[in-house]
């Protein structure tokens, strides 16, 4: 981060227009509810990963939220969320393709929770750990797959459920970071970098 070029990255005017406007210009969306789902303008921080990434930064991870759908939830991704997300999300993947540098960037897209199967009394959808899903794309990925499925209703995984940490072993393993590998704590405790996970290997 101390590099000149990845300093440069974020000088966001440097891009073409055309690019930007790709990424979009979506006002903020603001419901005027408190504790309903807002949206930011995360989009041109999507520009400014693919940004980093060009410029040789290993990770970026690029903070989309609110996610979350409590209060109202189908006018949040109706209107707030989802036309921000499928305009920037195809943009990058559109971006990437085109600079050739897909194939060597993998984009994980990964919210920290699923929702509730029903609504709940305010038209909202809660917090549900059961169920949720990974959008995963470029680097080993090869695209046009659905691994695993749950039930009729999203409630419970039904064929091939896969784990966050099989995310994470597939993220680490085209990183080039063996999960096995202990590193000492302050008190030289041994922590292993992911006690447990294998890579989705029909990703690769």
């Amino acid at each position: 981060m101390s590099s000149d070029k990845a300093r440069a990255a974020f000088d966001l005017v440097a891009e073409p227009d055309k690019i930007r406007q790709r990424y979009g210009f979506i006002p903020r969306y603001d419901p005027g509810d408190p504790r309903h789902c807002r949206a930011n303008a995360f989009y041109q921080r999507v520009l400014l990963g693919r940004r980093l990434v060009e410029a040789g930064v290993r990770l970026v991870t690029v903070d989309c939220r609110w996610w979350d759908t409590h209060v109202q939830g189908l006018d949040s991704m109706k209107n707030g969320f989802l036309p921000r997300w499928d305009l920037c999300y195809s943009a990058l993947i559109e971006d990437l393709d085109q600079r050739d540098m897909l194939d060597t960037t993998m984009v994980v897209a990964w919210g920290e929770f699923g929702r509730t199967p029903r609504m709940n009394k305010e038209s909202g959808r809660d917090h549900y750990p059961n169920v949720f899903s990974a959008a995963l794309a470029g680097g080993p990925v090869q695209g046009g797959r659905v691994v695993g499925s749950s039930d009729s209703k999203g409630a419970y995984p039904l064929d091939n459920p896969k784990l966050p940490q099989d995310v994470l072993a597939t993220m680490y393993r085209h990183q080039g970071i063996d999960t096995q590998r202990h590193y000492l704590d302050h008190g030289d405790r041994p922590i292993i970098t992911l006690p447990f996970g294998n890579p989705i290997e029909v990703l690769s």
